[in-house]
């Protein structure tokens, strides 16, 4: 089964973006990674068995792409993650401190973190999608959460009191 890639654009964009952007830790490189992605299944005539199938295909190939691009030479712009955070709509104050210190981890432990946290994929999944060790996944998503503990802590005590 074939699906338009309107469709998959209007569904996916927003969660391919951030699977590449918690890699690339940087919006522009993280656009180029959902583009090419885009571009790799107009191109491909691969059939899929259900949304399920295509919703891991697309995550395996925009986290592939992204890691492309953080290994390539010409990999020096960065946009802050403070200029990208200002422009993203957050429900609460707590979700944007989270998203931040998300985006703030090591690639390999933010990545895991957002597939598991975010998108909602299993540790096999995720396995599957980074090309990794089920272990490797749940050893990273272990440490990403201590790391990301002692940071938001750490933010906690800096903060001022205010009387």
């Amino acid at each position: 089964m074939r699906y338009e890639p309107e469709y998959i654009a209007a569904v996916y964009q927003q969660n391919l973006f951030r699977a590449a952007l918690s890699i690339t830790h940087n919006v522009s490189d993280a656009e180029d990674a959902v583009q090419n992605t885009y571009l790799q299944y107009v191109k491909s005539t691969q059939q899929f068995d259900s949304e399920d199938h295509l919703r891991a295909w697309l995550f395996r190939t925009v986290s592939n792409k992204a890691k492309d691009i953080v290994k390539a030479f010409w990999h020096r712009s960065r946009t802050s993650l403070e200029d990208w955070m200002n422009d993203i709509p957050f429900a609460t104050a707590e979700d944007r401190c989270l998203a931040e210190a998300v985006l703030k981890l090591p690639r390999n432990y933010s990545s895991v973190i957002h597939l598991y946290y975010y998108e909602d994929y299993s540790v096999k999944e995720i396995a599957s999608i980074l090309s990794i060790s089920e272990s490797a996944v749940k050893h990273r998503l272990q440490k990403g959460r201590e790391k990301l503990r002692e940071q938001l802590e750490k933010e906690t005590k800096e903060e001022p009191v205010h009387a």
